[in-house]
């Protein structure tokens, strides 16, 4: 008999009969063996086994619309409050529909093949098959507006620092109302973590701040600081001895900007970085459109954004965000004892001093600028 191949040292498929007392992670475990499954295995196993040692950051980047769905509240939050997610790049979508529930507001299961003019005339607005009242998008637009009117909006700020204040409204409008845990700004400021939006403009956050500018608002959103401070968080956790992990939930423009912090690292400031260590998608985008969505780890070590040596530590489970993302925070949590809260939001300006430092020392012995920034 011929030496077995090294190709045929994988675990025998060969699991147990599911029953009523099996947990998430033995499911998952041994019963997920092939396919989408066997990828939603490895990317359980990423995130609990190396994404979530100590020394590891974790950036989450946030598309499609997970919070009207109640992902934010059910997953996110929980990710949150046990340490799992340090720092997060959102669209502001997610962040104003997470706000309805904040504010004590609500959305409600419908069903995605009903006539949408019906809808139109008894005023439901219909995202798929979550349906809710027209005047909660008024209504949460009138709370947005009267938060950017308060003084310590009056000025131009990172998106971090401005969903950290709002987080603030929405925390103090949920302990009126008796409500808890319903909004991950709310979350977010109350644990520290920084949250930014790629495109502050593209949402009904940001139709409502250029509302106000016409009537003589001064809120502006800084998108250099955006940039600046995303790129410190990474550098600061890689020049400090520890790894940078980037969970992405869908694609979009939050995907390209937690994954850009490396090229700014390196390319743009000449500092001496190779990329993010770990690298986990759940998305249901094609690779061969061209598309950042459905752009493959592989391709992102051509860029910098992810460091070759580590690219056996990166997964891509196609899979809708909306099953994906609950289950991998069950194994999680079952799996993992919670982490320290970091605090990044924080520490945002000793981040940036260190980075800056560093740019300045690189000028210096390239003798294009002074060692003292």
């Amino acid at each position: 008999m011929k030496n077995k191949s090294r190709f045929l040292r994988g675990q025998p498929i060969e699991p147990p009969a599911i029953d009523a007392n099996i947990s998430i992670v033995d499911l998952i475990d041994n019963t997920f063996n092939a396919y989408n499954a066997a990828r939603f295995r490895e990317a359980c196993q990423l995130f609990a086994g190396r994404m979530l040692a100590d020394d590891v950051t974790v950036g989450m980047s946030l598309s499609g619309a997970m919070t009207p769905a109640g992902i934010g509240m059910a997953a996110i939050i929980p990710l949150m409050r046990a340490g799992f997610i340090d720092w997060i790049v959102s669209t502001g979508a997610n962040l104003y529909h997470d706000t309805h529930f904040g504010i004590g507001l609500q959305m409600q299961r419908g069903l995605h093949n009903l006539d949408d003019r019906l809808l139109r005339e008894e005023g439901v607005v219909r995202i798929y098959d979550i349906f809710f009242q027209y005047d909660v998008l008024l209504k949460t637009d009138e709370f947005f507006r009267e938060t950017i009117s308060a003084p310590e909006f009056q000025r131009t700020m990172s998106t971090a620092e401005f969903h950290y204040l709002a987080g603030k409204y929405v925390l103090e409008r949920s302990r009126l109302l008796g409500l808890k845990n319903k909004s991950l700004l709310g979350a977010a400021y109350e644990l520290g973590i920084p949250i930014y939006t790629s495109s502050p403009g593209d949402s009904s956050i940001g139709m409502n701040v250029a509302a106000k500018a016409l009537h003589g608002n001064k809120l502006q959103f800084d998108v250099n600081a955006d940039v600046n401070e995303t790129a410190a968080i990474v550098y600061g956790a890689k020049k400090s001895g520890q790894k940078s992990a980037i969970l992405i939930i869908g694609g979009g423009s939050p995907k390209n900007f937690v994954l850009q912090t490396e090229p700014q690292i390196q390319e743009v400031l000449g500092l001496d970085e190779k990329g993010h260590d770990y690298y986990l998608q759940f998305t249901d985008a094609r690779v061969d459109t061209g598309g950042l969505s459905g752009a493959t780890p592989a391709e992102a070590v051509t860029w910098g954004k992810v460091d070759p040596e580590r690219l056996p530590d990166a997964v891509v489970c196609y899979v809708d965000s909306t099953i994906g993302l609950p289950l991998l925070t069950a194994y999680a949590i079952a799996k993992r004892k919670a982490r320290p809260v970091k605090g990044l939001y924080h520490r945002r300006g000793e981040l940036l001093g260190s980075m800056k430092k560093a740019v300045a020392e690189v000028a210096y012995r390239a003798g294009t600028g002074t060692k003292n920034v």
